[in-house]
């Protein structure tokens, strides 16, 4: 039995829910979200709750109850509060920066990296070695930061790198004389 499944995901006020056989659409103050939910699973609202449920005991079934029912919270989510993403740069002369669509960053290598910045998605630069990813669809936020973090992983001896603001790196000790 999922012990994530089995709570309603709450609607807050201003978000509109819609259920169309297995297809959910949320639209909410930062925009409109729609996702097509797995045939193992019902859905179904009540007042300002939505309820998902298995069709049958199977272990997929089972296994997209708790999927389902998360997928469904986080497009509630998205549209009412959003979801962020903070990255920290470390390294000499290591940084970053939004020239209008585009991010510009100096990650020690011979050329400057840029990379498009998705409609969807917005990239915003408080200090040249903090990069704030944010967003309403928590997928496409987390992917996008982690592509930006796959530019320069840290690395394990002086920690250069972009790095997530709540990772830690295990440090390792240098060679020795």
């Amino acid at each position: 039995m999922s012990r994530i499944g089995k709570h309603p995901v709450a609607v807050p006020d201003g978000v509109e829910v819609a259920i169309v056989g297995q297809s959910v659409t949320v639209k909410g103050k930062l925009g409109e979200l729609s996702r097509t939910l797995a045939d193992e699973v019902e859905v179904s609202r009540e007042d300002n709750l939505i309820w998902v449920k298995p069709r049958d005991d199977g272990r997929r079934a089972r296994a997209m109850w708790g999927l389902s029912r998360t997928l469904v919270n986080n497009m509630v989510n998205g549209v009412s509060q959003g979801f962020t993403r903070s990255l920290e740069i470390n390294g000499v002369g290591y940084r970053a920066a939004v020239d209008g669509d585009m991010l510009s960053l100096q990650l020690g290598y011979s050329h400057d990296i840029k990379v498009a910045i998705p409609d969807d998605i917005t990239i915003t630069c408080e200090r040249p070695t903090a990069i704030t990813v944010s967003g309403m669809d928590r997928q496409r936020v987390g992917q996008f930061a982690a592509d930006i973090r796959s530019l320069r992983k840290p690395e394990p001896y002086k920690g250069k790198g972009i790095k997530y603001v709540d990772e830690y790196i295990f440090r390792k000790e240098g060679k020795k004389k």
